[in-house]
């Protein structure tokens, strides 16, 4: 294993200096978790996935002219307009769209 350089990282106290000293020598013994230990983690992260897909209600101001233009958008294509915001909203998020300003 490649040793960290000191410069790269220094340690914060005695415990991480004596962890990183264990995992660079090959001192280190893992075990295998429990099942009990494997459930609860596989819980918690479904619990994490079910929050960060839940949907949030919030409140926003627009421009009542750039609300009306999405509106009237929105009912050209048949949509409802919460669904346009929320679409913008998450590509940007995704890295799908820039913002440009």
């Amino acid at each position: 294993m490649k040793k960290l350089d000191e410069k790269e990282f220094m340690p914060m106290d005695e415990y991480e200096k004596d962890l990183i000293e264990a995992i660079e020598s090959s001192d280190m013994v893992f075990e295998k978790p429990s099942q009990e230990r494997l459930d609860m983690l596989k819980n918690s992260a479904k619990q994490t996935l079910d929050l960060l897909e839940s949907k949030k209600q919030i409140s926003i101001k627009f421009k009542e002219k750039d609300l009306l233009i999405i509106k009237q958008k929105a009912k050209d294509i048949s949509i409802p307009y919460q669904n346009i915001i929320q679409a913008l909203v998450h590509n940007y998020a995704t890295g799908k769209i820039k913002l440009e300003i």
